[in-house]
């Protein structure tokens, strides 16, 4: 925490008014390009971190970059199919907000770029500012600076040390990221 610029003591964060996910890496185990409903595994603690939010009242959503679509990997009923797999084994989310383009295509919503983050923030009514972006590489949390959210990185044996190093936080899973979420 940053301290407080009168008392020296670690300022508290307010509770935020949504708590957004990237979903692969993050919420369910990483399979390129995943077509296949079947292949949907939660990623350790999930479940539990998610039901807690959802307890406390807090939205959730996801956050996701799937550039299958544009490659022609993953046609986009797949793509439904998947995203409804792990709603069925994690819960329901508030939004979903996905980026179907490539690299290559210049989106404003592609990760690291800010328009996934504030598209949900937006479907959702909340200020970007008052969410936080969980995410497992540097493009979740680059996403989150830009849009002025608070990003908390979850690495993976993927993420990089360069990662790891430019993040302002940083929690071992899920469960302490929603940890640090709901004790700021």
């Amino acid at each position: 925490m940053t301290p407080h610029p009168k008392s020296g003591r670690p300022a508290r964060r307010r509770r935020p008014s949504a708590v957004l996910f990237d979903r692969d890496g993050t919420l369910v185990r990483d399979v390129p390009y995943n077509a296949d409903p079947a292949l949907v595994e939660p990623m350790p603690g999930a479940r539990e971190a998610l039901d807690r939010l959802r307890a406390a009242g807090l939205p959730i959503g996801v956050v996701t970059n799937q550039s299958g679509v544009a490659r022609g990997l993953i046609a986009e009923p797949a793509l439904r199919a998947v995203n409804a797999r792990v709603e069925e084994l994690l819960g329901p989310f508030d939004v979903w907000a996905v980026c179907p383009h490539g690299e290559a295509d210049g989106c404003a919503c592609r990760k690291p770029r800010p328009g996934l983050v504030l598209r949900a923030a937006a479907a959702l009514g909340v200020r970007p500012a008052d969410c936080v972006v969980i995410g497992d590489i540097g493009r979740d949390i680059e996403a989150a600076r830009a849009a002025g959210a608070r990003g908390i990185l979850v690495p993976t044996p993927v993420t990089l040390p360069a990662e790891v190093a430019a993040a302002e936080e940083a929690a071992d899973d899920l469960v302490s990221a929603v940890e640090r979420v709901m004790t700021g």
